[in-house]
């Protein structure tokens, strides 16, 4: 059968016709990507896209929101748009449809994506395991957590609000820059560090440490000069990010009894070629007496172009049987 899947975040909304038989996403149309400030609500969205489509859409939709999904009321963070479930299969004409959390459907993606969308980082260079727990750690403009857990029976992704445990620091570096950030937060949660904010706290709490003065870091600058090496403390600030997203993901897979991690999230993809020669893996395994079994953890970089629409239509097949 075909649906619509769609991943509606705060900047962004994309739209795809996915094709799910036996329980599987088995073919997924180029996506159609629209900024969400150029559309009053999700219906208007909805039908700008059966526009570009040019036939009327299919009755069945996977729809993944990033917010919580709970309540009447769905309010997207940096999203003015209002959803409310009970009205969706009346406003879009579906008869049939599932919502989700955006980082809920990525771990659906991880389910049901092949070898050649996870890429090895670290650890045994083995496929994950397809019986117990994957945790799943996604950088982005916040931090994603989700574990997805596999037996002899269906799958199932549990999210989690994972990404605001307490920020542990390792060293006097790290006591720096949670001591920075405890001035301005009551409560300094990891995602303060790594997700894609972080950098430019960790940029200034570096410059600080050297008694430099900086202007104001404009986020997405400071990414592309640490990518590209292009600025010694930027680079600085870079691997301090990759030290500390190591040191987190290794905390979620030793708190969810993980025997597999899979990173994912925009910014996963962006430190695709710096991760592996950083000091994410040494973070990852330095777990004290547990260094022998985080280092036997198999992890992946997630590479699906697009997770939050293929993972949207997995749920929608895993929960319908392609139906």
């Amino acid at each position: 059968m075909q649906i619509v899947a769609a991943d509606i975040g705060g900047t962004h909304a994309r739209f795809a016709l996915a094709e799910i038989d036996g329980g599987r996403v088995v073919d997924m149309a180029p996506p159609v990507v629209m900024k969400a400030v150029e559309h009053a609500s999700l219906q208007t969205a909805w039908e700008a896209f059966a526009d570009a489509v040019g036939h009327p859409l299919p009755r069945a939709a996977a729809i993944a929101v990033a917010c919580p999904v709970q309540g009447e009321v769905l309010k997207l963070t940096n999203n003015p748009w209002i959803i409310r479930p009970a009205l969706i299969g009346e406003k879009l004409g579906v008869d049939r449809f599932i919502l989700c959390n955006d980082f809920t459907a990525v771990g659906h993606a991880v389910a049901h994506v092949g070898a050649d969308a996870l890429t090895h980082l670290c650890g045994p260079d083995v496929p994950l395991p397809a019986t117990g727990v994957t945790s799943i750690v996604g950088p982005g403009t916040g931090l994603g957590v989700a574990q997805l857990v596999r037996g002899t029976g269906p799958y199932q992704v549990l999210p989690t609000e994972g990404g605001h445990i307490d920020f542990a620091p390792l060293d006097g570096i790290e006591d720096a820059i949670l001591q920075r950030l405890r001035k301005r937060f009551r409560r300094v949660s990891v995602e303060r560090i790594v997700a894609g904010p972080g950098l430019v706290d960790i940029h200034d709490a570096l410059a600080a440490l050297e008694g430099r003065t900086t202007a104001p870091a404009d986020d997405k600058a400071l990414w592309a000069a640490a990518l590209a090496g292009e600025d010694s403390l930027a680079a600085a600030a870079l691997d301090r990010f990759c030290l500390s997203l190591g040191s987190v993901a290794g905390d979620i897979a030793l708190t969810q009894g993980a025997n597999g991690l899979v990173i994912a999230g925009g910014l996963g993809l962006r430190l695709a070629a710096h991760l592996p020669k950083s000091g994410f893996r040494q973070r990852f395994v330095a777990k004290g007496r547990f260094e022998g079994m985080m280092a036997a953890i198999p992890v992946k970089l997630l590479t699906h172009p697009q997770p939050g629409l293929f993972g949207a239509a997995a749920a929608f097949a895993q929960e319908h049987g392609g139906s």
